[in-house]
C-alpha cells in the first residue's frame, strides 16, 4: 500500500498500514496478488509476480537510488522514507501511477528500457510535484504532470546527459504537435487552465499539454532567471514552503516572482506575447519551446534516415537507407523515426514494401514501443503481407497504451473487420474499462445502439470465431467499405 508503514499479524491474518504525511485521496492505492519482493537499492525494493522479479530486479537494481540521489541533489531531501515499486499485470489500465512510497508501474514497460528509465524517473519526480505539493483542482494538473516532466529531465541530464534528454524531448513534443493537429488549435483542453465546463470530459485532461505545455512553460521559466541551477534552488524553496498541501497556479507564479525580485521590477510577467496569463489560457500550441540543439547528434540521423526514404528514385534511396544500422539506434531514436513514417502515412506502396524487407523482421525482434509504431504503419498503409505481425500483437498485449492506437487505425481504415475478429478472440483477457473503450472505437460511425456485446463469462481466451463470422484473411482485399457490426458475431 501506499504507506510509510505497514505490518502484518499473522494469527489474525490482518495487514496494518500508517502513512505519517497526509495525502490526497487520490493517492491511497492498495494492491493485492502473488507478489513477491527483491531488493534494489538502500531504500527501494520491486515487488513482482515471481515469474518477473528477477527482470525487474535485474533491469533497476541500484538504478532507483542514483535516480533519487539526483533529485535529492537538486530540490532536496526525498521525504516518504522507502521508494518501492510495484510491477502489474498488463491489463492494468494506466502505465503507471505515482501513489508514495509505492509506484504503480506496468509490467510491460519492461521490455524497453528506456522507457522503464523515462517513466520510473518521471514517478520519483513527482515524489516532489505532485506528491509533496499537489494541484488544488483537477483544472491545474500541469502543476504536478508539467513541474514532474520538468524534474525528471533534470534528473536524467544530471544522471545521462543533455544529448538523452533532448532525443525524449524532442520525441514527447512530436507527440504533442501531433496531438495538436489531430484535436485544433482551439481546443479547450489545449489550455493549461482548462474549465471543467458542459462539453469537457475530465478524463481529457490526462493529455500531452499537461505533460509538454505544461512542461515548456516552466522549462520558459527556468530560462527567465538565465541558470537552471537558481530555478531549481527556487524549486526546492516552493517545495519546501508548500509541502504536504494543495497549491494553484498563482501560488507557484507569486513565489516565483518574490524569489526573483529583479524579474518581478522587470514585469517578465507581462511580456507581450508571454503573458504568463497567456500561457495559462491560451489554446493551442506552448508559447515557446526548449533549445534541443544538444541533442542533434541523435536526433540529426533520425532526420537524415527519414529524408532518404522520402526521396526518389526509391531503389536507389532504399539502398542507402538499407545500409544504416538502426539496431544500434537507442529506442527513442527509432521511435521518433518510425513517427516519421507515421505523419507521413500513407506512403507508396512500394516504399512500404522497401521498408517491410529492410526492417519487419528486425522490428519484430525489438521491444513493444517499436512494434506497435511499426504495425500502425503497416495498418495504415494497408500492408496486407504484414498483418499476421498485428494479429499476433494484439494478441500478445493486454495494455491500453498497446492495443488503444493500433484498434484506432484498425476501425478507420478499411480493416475493422479484421479488428472485430481479433476483438472476438481477445475480449475475455481485457481489463473492463479498456474493453468498454475497444467497444467504443468499434461501434463509432455504425449508428445508436451498434456496439459489440461482451459476454465476459462466455467469451474466454481461446474462443474462436463463428464459423458464419466474415473474416479478413491475408491476401484478401480490402473491403470497400466498413463492415458493419450486424454482419459480425462479436459475443461468444
Amino acid at each position: 500500500m501506499s504507506a510509510t508503514r505497514s505490518t502484518y499479524v499473522e494469527e489474525e491474518g490482518v495487514y496494518r498500514f500508517h502513512m505519517e504525511h497526509p495525502v490526497p485521496a487520490y493517492l491511497v492505492a492498495l494492491v493485492a496478488g502473488d507478489l513477491q519482493p527483491a531488493d534494489i537499492g538502500p531504500r527501494s525494493r520491486v515487488w513482482a509476480e515471481p515469474c518477473l522479479l528477477p527482470t525487474a530486479t535485474s533491469k533497476l537494481s541500484g538504478a532507483v537510488e542514483q535516480w533519487l540521489s539526483a533529485a535529492e541533489r537538486l530540490y532536496g531531501p526525498y521525504m516518504w522514507g522507502r521508494y518501492d515499486i510495484v510491477f502489474l499485470p498488463p491489463s492494468f489500465p494506466i502505465v503507471a501511477m505515482e501513489n508514495p512510497c509505492l509506484t504503480f508501474i506496468i509490467s510491460s514497460i519492461l521490455e524497453s528500457d528506456e522507457f522503464l528509465v523515462i517513466d520510473v524517473i518521471h514517478e520519483v519526480a513527482h515524489s516532489w510535484f505532485g506528491n509533496a505539493v499537489t494541484n488544488a483542482t483537477w483544472e491545474e494538473m500541469w502543476l504536478s504532470e508539467g513541474l514532474a516532466t520538468y524534474a525528471q529531465r533534470r534528473i536524467t541530464t544530471e544522471t545521462y546527459g543533455a544529448a538523452f534528454t533532448c532525443l525524449e524531448t524532442a520525441f514527447r513534443l512530436d507527440a504533442l504537435h501531433r496531438q495538436m493537429k489531430l484535436l485544433g488549435e482551439d481546443s479547450p483542453v489545449s489550455k493549461l487552465q482548462v474549465k471543467l465546463e458542459p462539453g469537457v470530459n475530465p478524463s481529457h485532461l490526462m493529455n500531452l499539454f499537461t505533460y509538454e505545455k505544461g512542461y515548456c512553460f516552466v522549462y520558459y521559466l527556468s530560462q527567465l532567471c538565465g541558470d537552471p541551477q537558481r530555478f531549481d534552488d527556487f524549486l526546492r524553496a516552493y517545495v519546501e514552503k508548500y509541502k504536504f498541501t494543495s497549491v494553484v497556479a498563482q501560488d507557484l507564479l507569486d513565489s516565483f516572482l518574490s524569489f526573483f525580485p529583479e524579474l518581478k521590477e522587470q514585469s517578465v510577467d507581462c511580456r507581450a506575447g508571454l503573458e504568463f496569463e497567456r500561457w495559462l489560457n491560451a489554446t493551442g500550441p506552448p508559447l515557446a519551446e526548449p533549445d534541443l540543439s544538444q541533442g542533434s547528434s541523435l536526433t540529426r540521423p533520425v532526420e537524415a534516415l527519414f529524408q532518404l526514404w522520402t526521396a526518389e528514385p526509391l531503389d536507389q534511396a532504399a539502398a542507402s537507407a538499407s545500409a544504416i544500422d538502426i539496431s544500434k539506434w537507442r529506442t527513442f531514436q527509432t521511435a521518433l523515426f518510425l513517427d516519421r513514417l507515421l505523419d507521413g502515412s500513407p506512403l507508396p506502396q512500394e516504399v512500404v514494401m522497401s521498408l517491410s524487407k529492410c526492417y519487419s523482421s528486425l522490428l519484430d525482434s525489438m521491444n513493444a514501443e517499436i512494434r506497435i509504431r511499426w504495425l500502425q504503419i503497416v495498418v495504415r498503409n494497408d500492408y496486407y503481407p504484414d498483418l499476421h505481425r498485428v494479429r499476433r500483437f494484439l494478441e500478445s498485449q493486454m495494455s491500453r497504451m498497446y492495443t488503444i492506437p493500433l484498434y484506432e487505425d484498425l476501425c478507420t481504415g478499411a480493416l475493422k473487420s479484421f479488428a472485430l475478429e481479433v476483438f472476438y478472440q481477445t475480449q475475455g483477457r481485457l481489463h473492463p474499462s479498456l474493453r468498454r473503450t475497444i467497444q467504443q472505437i468499434l461501434s463509432q460511425g455504425l449508428g445508436p445502439g451498434a456496439e459489440p456485446s461482451v459476454e465476459q463469462a462466455s467469451a474466454g481466451a481461446d474462443s474462436e470465431v463463428d464459423a458464419d463470422t466474415p473474416a479478413l484473411l491475408l491476401g484478401d482485399e480490402p473491403p470497400s467499405s466498413a463492415i458493419s457490426l450486424r454482419d459480425v458475431n462479436v459475443s461468444a
